[in-house]
């Protein structure tokens, strides 16, 4: 096994090994239902943006599973991963999808009021 963030071959293609992000914080702190609306919101709009459906569920879904899950989901819909942490991937046709942090990971200033 390489280390965090390394690449290996598969065929042709680099597989990047995906990672958890990075701590960060919101520009205010935020309770979890903020973070959830904020998150479906993300969601909901996203495949306007471009892209495949098929794809973005698939980033919904390892976005939302464990880091090996992920990774499983990641190699099996052909998804280019350019960031580690999967704030940037591709898919085989070249079309980008940005993912933002807070549907990767929780705030540091998450708060547990309603």
């Amino acid at each position: 096994m390489g280390c965090v963030g390394s690449s290996r071959t598969k065929g042709d293609e680099t597989v990047r090994k995906i990672r958890k992000p990075k701590p960060w914080r919101h520009s205010e702190p935020i309770t979890r239902a903020q973070l959830l609306k904020m998150r479906e919101e993300f969601w909901d709009t996203a495949p306007h943006y471009g892209g495949k459906k098929e794809i973005w569920d698939a980033l919904r879904a390892a976005a939302e599973a464990e880091i090996g899950l992920a990774q499983t989901i990641v190699n099996s819909a052909g998804i280019i991963v350019q960031s580690a942490d999967l704030t940037v991937c591709y898919d085989e046709r070249g079309a980008k999808y940005d993912l933002p942090q807070y549907v990767l990971s929780e705030p540091t200033n998450l708060t547990g009021e309603n």
